[in-house]
């Protein structure tokens, strides 16, 4: 068994709760249950309207206040359609030219960084891959998978390191002023998640409920709706 928000399986019994084993993890101090009763009494709509706040820059405990829903409730409904969603989507036209960069959050305390490295089509809105991880070769080399694929004329970044690695010298652009897509996109995800805001006491516990969310939220920014939890 291991804990629902950081994976460790450093746990202890911790009480009972409702009659069923309460555990503490020595890790992150989560208190949590084996199984839990899937929530109910909540309509398809009142789901819909409270996953619609979280895509739109509301926190978890935020849409609690508001909607008098519990917070953990919400990050289930988040987590359960997460799991059914794509990462990302199909270009409709193979790109031409490619825009990669990094952005810079954190999970679970301000010293544990993380990176979200996106990637796009030059002349078209939307994000077309994206990873999860450190600021290094292992983190970006599934995003390059995918990327070069698309068999790109140029690709544009900002000349960090890990970038020639990968992409050859002929067919690299390093220019911030070309990056005006993959910025747009990157401060887009920034203005409507959360826990992506530059100030903010919203903050993802873990880096699997972080990427819950992104999936969410792109399948929203593409379609302009919310799936919901049965």
């Amino acid at each position: 068994m291991q804990c629902p928000e950081c994976g460790s399986t450093a746990l202890g019994k911790n009480g009972k709760q409702r009659g069923k084993q309460n555990y503490l993890c020595k890790a992150c101090r989560r208190q949590f249950i084996e199984t839990y009763d899937p929530p109910a009494g909540y309509g398809d709509e009142f789901k819909r309207d409270c996953l619609k706040l979280d895509v739109n820059g509301m926190g978890f405990r935020a849409i609690e206040r508001v909607k008098g829903v519990h917070h953990t409730t919400v990050i289930t409904w988040v987590k359960q359609i997460g799991e059914l969603l794509a990462d990302a989507y199909e270009p409709e036209v193979t790109p031409e030219v490619g825009e990669l960069d990094e952005l810079e959050t954190f999970v679970g305390t301000q010293k544990n960084k993380i990176w979200l490295w996106t990637a796009v089509d030059h002349f078209k809105a939307g994000i077309l891959g994206w990873v999860l991880g450190a600021h290094s070769a292992e983190t970006f080399r599934p995003l390059w998978a995918i990327v070069a694929a698309w068999k790109c004329y140029f690709y544009v970044t900002d000349g960090w390191k890990v970038y020639p690695g990968f992409i050859p010298d002929g067919d690299h652009i390093i220019s911030k002023t070309y990056m005006t897509r993959v910025e747009g996109e990157n401060t887009r995800l920034r203005h409507y998640l959360a826990r992506l805001h530059r100030k903010t006491l919203c903050y993802s516990k873990s880096v699997a409920m972080l990427k819950h969310s992104l999936k969410l939220l792109l399948h929203y920014l593409k379609f302009g709706e919310v799936l919901v939890p049965q």
